[in-house]
């Protein structure tokens, strides 16, 4: 912490309880003089039940605020979904500024609304392996051929019936074995 400016409000990094980030980062912002940065992913990913919309947060276990730690620390650390802040022994450390800064403009680039909520798209390339996930070919594992983004359609090459079929397939009805989390 800097000695010159002692009251000045800074960014830590607070620790939250399992799964709890949006509860946690919710309760914060209720509280006066505290600032909140908690974004989340939400894509959509295949599984044996068929296609769900995943949301996780970008730092699992983990969200950012900016408040004055003389006044606020036993406020911040109570806080209904927190279990403390990063501390290394007893020094608590700030995140630097600009650091935080820049992410949040990265996050307000990518994101589709003020919510920190970045909405991102599997990632597919022609000739990954898949496995199909639903439907007759089930359980079925090949390649895909070709895609077409614009209907969330993919042609995977199966091998069945004795020879190499190409198939037309939901994009969300296979499984990327090598991708399980979609890139950014």
């Amino acid at each position: 912490m800097n000695a010159t400016e002692p009251n000045k409000p800074r960014w830590y990094c607070v620790r939250t309880q399992t799964k709890r980030e949006h509860i946690a980062a919710g309760h914060l912002r209720e509280l006066e003089g505290i600032e909140v940065f908690c974004p989340r992913i939400k894509y959509r990913k295949a599984t044996r039940r068929g296609k769900i919309w995943w949301l996780e947060p970008l730092f699992p276990g983990y969200l950012i605020a900016k408040f004055d730690i003389m006044e606020m620390e036993r406020a911040v650390t109570f806080c209904q979904g927190v279990r403390g802040l990063v501390r290394f022994g007893s020094e608590t450390p700030d995140v630097p500024e600009d650091f935080v800064v820049s992410l949040i403009e990265q996050v307000k680039q990518q994101s589709s609304d003020s919510e920190e909520l970045i909405t991102v798209s599997p990632s597919l390339d022609i000739g990954d392996e898949v496995e199909v996930a639903t439907g007759p070919f089930q359980g079925m594992k090949g390649t895909i051929r070709s895609i077409a983004p614009a209907h969330e359609r993919v042609k995977v090459l199966l091998e069945f019936l004795g020879q190499v079929q190409p198939v037309d397939l939901d994009l969300f009805a296979i499984l990327l074995p090598r991708k399980p989390i979609p890139n950014m």
